[in-house]
C-alpha cells in the first residue's frame, strides 16, 4: 500500500470513529500526519510504512506534542523489519504504540482492542494477575500445582500474578485450565511518557522571556506548524514565530488544528505590524505583544 494510501484510509477510520481530523501537516521535516480528537481524547497520528523509520528523535517529538496537548501519540505502519505488522497486535517504538491500519479499524471503528503486543522473541499478552490468583485459589491449587499443569516453574507462575506477561501458549493453557479469560486487552489510548523533559535552552524561543514575564508558560515544539505551545490557566495556544511570509504559509494549518485540539492560536511576525488573521490564527507584532499588560489582554485579543 502506498504510503498516500495508507495515509488516506487512517483518516477515513478516524472520522468514521467519530473523530475531527486536522489538515495535512506536509511541510518537512514533521513529527506527525495528522492530529485527531472527538471532544474527549486527541490523537497525534504518525503514518509510516516501514515503522522502524521512527528515529528515537522522531518519538521525542511525537510524545512531546502529544504530551503537551494532553493527548496520545500513535503510530500506524505496514511493516517492522522484514515482516508485515501483525492484525490485532501492538508493536513499541520509544515506549509509543504502533498498529497496522486493521488494528486501527478494530479498534476505533468496531471497538475490538487488540491483545497481542510484539517483544524481543516473539508475540506476548498482558494477563490478569489479579484473575489468575483468585481462579488459582478457588481450585485449591498452589503455585507449584499450577506450574506443572503450565510447564513453569513455582516463580514463573507468581511472577503472572504480580503483573508479568507471558505468550500465547502459556495464556491458551491458563483459559484452557480454568475455563475462563485471563487476557487483558491494550487500551492504546492509555499513554505514559518514557521520555524526560529537557530543560529549556535559554534562546530556543526567542519570546519566551516576553511570554514568561506575562505569567505565562511556555514549550518548545520541533518539527510541528508551530514552534512552541503557550499556557495560561486553561488556555492553551499554538503558537507560531517568524518573518510573516512563513507564518502565512503555516497560520492556516495552525488555525485548523487549533480548531480540531480546542485550543487557541496566535502567529507573532518579526517584520509585519499589522495585525490581521488567517482563518482561527491571530497574526500579531512583536512590538504589539510586547505592548500587552497581562495574559488575559492577550487572551482576549485572540478570542475578539
Amino acid at each position: 500500500m502506498s504510503q498516500d494510501r495508507l495515509l488516506r484510509n487512517v483518516i477515513s477510520v478516524m472520522i468514521m470513529a467519530g473523530y475531527e481530523v486536522s489538515e495535512l501537516f506536509a511541510m518537512r521535516p514533521k513529527s506527525f500526519d495528522i492530529i485527531a480528537s472527538n471532544g474527549d481524547q486527541i490523537l497525534v497520528l504518525k503514518v509510516i510504512s516501514h515503522i522502524d523509520s521512527i528515529s528515537e528523535e522522531n518519538a521525542r517529538d511525537l510524545d512531546r506534542i502529544a504530551r503537551n496537548l494532553s493527548g496520545s501519540p500513535l503510530i500506524v505502519g505496514e511493516r517492522a523489519r522484514d515482516a508485515e505488522l501483525e492484525r490485532g497486535a501492538v508493536y513499541v517504538r520509544y515506549g509509543i504504540f504502533a498498529i497496522n491500519y486493521p488494528t486501527l479499524h478494530d479498534y476505533f471503528v468496531e471497538g475490538s482492542p487488540p491483545l497481542i503486543y510484539a517483544s524481543p522473541g516473539g508475540l506476548y499478552v498482558n494477563i490478569s494477575g489479579e484473575r489468575l490468583r483468585e481462579l488459582r485459589e478457588n481450585s485449591s491449587l498452589s503455585l507449584g500445582d499450577l506450574g506443572q499443569i503450565l510447564g513453569v516453574s513455582r516463580r514463573t507462575v507468581a511472577k503472572y500474578e504480580a503483573g508479568m506477561g507471558t505468550t500465547i501458549e502459556i495464556a491458551l493453557r491458563i483459559e484452557e485450565t480454568f475455563d475462563s479469560g485471563v487476557v487483558e486487552p491494550i487500551d492504546l489510548i492509555q499513554y505514559n511518557s518514557h521520555f524526560e523533559e529537557p530543560a529549556k535552552k535559554p534562546d530556543e524561543i526567542p519570546i519566551r522571556a516576553v511570554i514568561e514575564e506575562m505569567g505565562m508558560d511556555i514549550q518548545p515544539m520541533y518539527r510541528a506548524p508551530f514552534q512552541a505551545l503557550v499556557r495560561y490557566d486553561s488556555h492553551t495556544i499554538l503558537t507560531g514565530y517568524g518573518s510573516s511570509q512563513k507564518l502565512s504559509r503555516r497560520a492556516g494549518i495552525i488555525g485548523n488544528i487549533s480548531q480540531v485540539t480546542r485550543t487557541h492560536a496566535m502567529c507573532i511576525m518579526t517584520d509585519d505590524q499589522r495585525q490581521r488573521r488567517i482563518g482561527r490564527t491571530l497574526m500579531i507584532s512583536e512590538d504589539s505583544l510586547l505592548s500587552l499588560d497581562e495574559p488575559d489582554d492577550l487572551i482576549n485579543l485572540i478570542l475578539n
